[in-house]
This record gives structure tokens, C-alpha cells and sequence, in this order.
């Protein structure tokens, strides 16, 4: 690294962003709070350069407080580079905004931080917000249906007889077309609220429908190789691109993608015990992603059968046989993600 160059850090909130800047020898050239708009993000990037050309640059928090702020630099020409929260910190190195962006400033120094952002800015991130919102109705769905399944238990019993036996979508198109007046007794009331929680239900099923119209075309535009995996289908194929980003070339290994879903083993080995232990880290909906993925192989792919069959014999449980299986599908996954979307 040149004289004269700059490493910055940014510490990430909702209102402020807190940067410090470093030298090539890791001493303190300033710190800037700045508002987290546009004109802050210009007021920062002014500031910064005064120092210097700008070798790289460590923000905490680039999928959420710092994406803006990412997508801004980035548009820039400068390098970006992705620093995790830290999980625990020492009492005795104390806690401000400042010496947190710090942190991130030496942490990139040090040559310890070296994964990219997303990109934040093509097809992938429309399947990311469209998935977000996606889930929210889908757990929407699912609480509607289990409220409606208490109120049926608890209603009158002349109501709750006519209505026990009915399924989900049975009792939803029922009470749609009940017509009521005043809630005045127990049973208008019951009545009332099973109607509005279906009618509730039924727009949920509406949203998501409408949702799927708009993620499986961009699915199959972006990743047409993937969706044609065994076991692969829209909702787990958007979830892996979305965790991979628009720039799936910043994952150099299948092991860097590997360890971002959280299915790359710990080394756990002491003196004469090797072994290896779970990985409870990484992103949890692209760990579970590849869990349907396997859960599917499992039941419908010949090959996987007999791997499993193979494995049961050598004496490992099931849920070590499929922790080993989601390695090997991300491994194939990862040859299978579009390079650049």
C-alpha cells in the first residue's frame, strides 16, 4: 500500500454514520458523523479524500443501516469491504460509535476483512425484496389459519359442530359468504371474527399468489440452471440467490459459499479426538434452503437414497447423514449460480 493512502471505517446506524480514517501505518488521520442521505454520503466521501486516495474502505452493517452508504461508494470506483458486528467485545476496550468504526478501519488495515457486499443494485436484489415480503405473508397465512383453528374450538357449540370437520380452505370459502349483523351475543360474535380472519386468510393467499407471479419469472431469467437441479424449485433457488447477491463472483470457493449457509463443519479436534462440529452460523434461510433441497433427494433421488443407506449402515444418524448431504449440495449449488446478474 502507497504513501498517502487512506483505509476508512464506518460504523453504521439508522440516522448517523460514524467514520474514522487510517494511514498506511495505522495512525488516526480523523473522524466524521454523518447523516445517513445522500448528502452525508457525499459529505463523507469529500471528507475522506482530503486524506488521500482511498485504498479500501470497512462498513459494518452493509445488508441493512450501511447498504445505502455501500451502494453509493461502490458507484464510486472505490473498494468496499464487508465487516461482521463483532459478537462479543472486551469491557476493557469500551464502546462508542467512533471506536467501532475504528475497529472496522484496522480489522481491513490488518488484511482480516476480505468479503465484498452484495451489490445491492440488479435482478437478485428484486428477488430479495420481493422474498422478504413473500415471507411475511406466508407467516401472516400461517398465523391466520392457526387463529381461525382456536376460534372454531372455542366458538358455541351449535357453531362449532357445523364447522369442526372442515378443513382450512373448506371453512375460509364458508365463512367468506356469511352475512352478519350485530355482533350481539356469543354467537354473532364468533361468527364476526371467523369471517374477518377468513377474509384476512384469503387476501394473504391473494399476496402470495401475487408475489409468485412476479419472483418465478425473474427466477427462471437469472438462473434457469438452477431451477433444473433435483429438488430445486422457485422459493429455495430465489433464497440461494439472494444469499450469494447480485455479485455471486465475490464467493471465490464453493467453501466461501459453503460457510455463508452455515454447512461448512468447525474443526472441534483436540490431542487425540479429531472431529468436527456444527456450524450454528451463516445465513439461516439459505441453511434451510438447502434442508428442503436435501429433504426432497432424501425421498425422490435414487442416488441419495443409496448414500443414505450407505452412511446408516456405517453407523451415523440421520441428522448427520444430512448435515453431510447439505455440503455436497452446496457444492453443487455453487457451480450452478449465475457468475454475474
Amino acid at each position: 500500500m502507497e504513501q498517502g493512502t487512506v483505509i476508512l471505517g464506518i460504523d453504521t446506524h439508522r440516522d448517523l454514520n460514524v467514520a474514522v480514517a487510517l494511514n498506511a501505518h495505522g495512525q488516526q488521520l480523523g473522524a466524521l458523523s454523518v447523516p445517513t442521505t445522500h448528502a452525508g454520503h457525499a459529505q463523507l466521501l469529500s471528507w475522506a479524500r482530503s486524506f488521500g486516495a482511498i485504498d479500501r474502505i470497512g462498513i459494518e452493517g452493509t445488508g441493512s443501516y450501511g447498504a445505502g452508504l455501500s451502494r453509493y461508494l461502490q458507484a464510486a470506483d472505490l473498494r468496499v469491504l464487508e465487516v461482521d458486528r463483532p459478537q462479543r467485545r472486551n469491557p476493557r476496550a469500551g464502546k462508542s460509535d467512533p471506536l467501532d468504526a475504528e475497529r472496522a478501519a484496522r480489522a481491513v488495515l490488518a488484511g482480516e476483512v476480505r468479503v465484498l457486499p452484495k451489490g445491492g443494485h440488479g435482478t437478485v436484489e428484486s428477488l430479495r425484496l420481493l422474498s422478504t415480503a413473500r415471507r411475511g405473508a406466508i407467516k401472516a397465512r400461517t398465523q391466520a389459519a392457526n387463529q381461525l383453528h382456536g376460534l372454531v374450538v372455542t366458538a358455541p357449540d351449535a357453531l362449532r359442530a357445523r364447522l369442526r370437520d372442515l378443513t382450512v380452505a373448506q371453512l375460509v370459502q364458508r365463512a367468506v359468504r356469511w352475512r352478519i349483523g350485530v355482533a350481539d351475543s356469543p354467537l354473532e360474535a364468533a361468527r364476526f371474527a371467523i369471517r374477518a380472519v377468513a377474509r384476512r386468510y384469503q387476501d394473504l393467499l391473494r399476496e402470495v399468489k401475487a408475489l409468485d407471479a412476479q419472483l418465478q419469472p425473474l427466477v427462471r431469467a437469472v438462473a434457469p440452471a438452477l431451477l433444473a437441479a433435483s429438488g430445486v424449485g422457485y422459493e429455495t433457488a430465489a433464497t440461494l440467490l439472494v444469499a450469494a447477491g447480485d455479485n455471486a463472483a465475490r464467493l471465490r470457493t464453493e467453501a466461501a459459499f459453503a460457510n455463508l449457509c452455515g454447512v461448512a463443519p468447525i474443526p472441534a479436534s483436540s490431542g487425540r479426538t479429531v472431529r468436527h462440529r456444527l456450524n450454528r452460523l451463516g445465513d439461516r434461510q439459505a441453511n434451510r434452503a438447502l434442508f428442503l433441497i436435501v429433504l426432497g433427494r432424501m425421498h425422490r433421488d435414487q442416488r441419495t437414497r443409496a448414500y443414505v443407506s450407505r452412511r446408516t449402515a456405517e453407523g451415523l444418524s440421520k441428522p448427520e447423514i444430512m448435515r453431510c448431504l447439505k455440503r455436497y449440495v452446496a457444492r453443487e449449488i455453487f457451480r450452478l449460480l449465475p457468475r454475474a446478474t
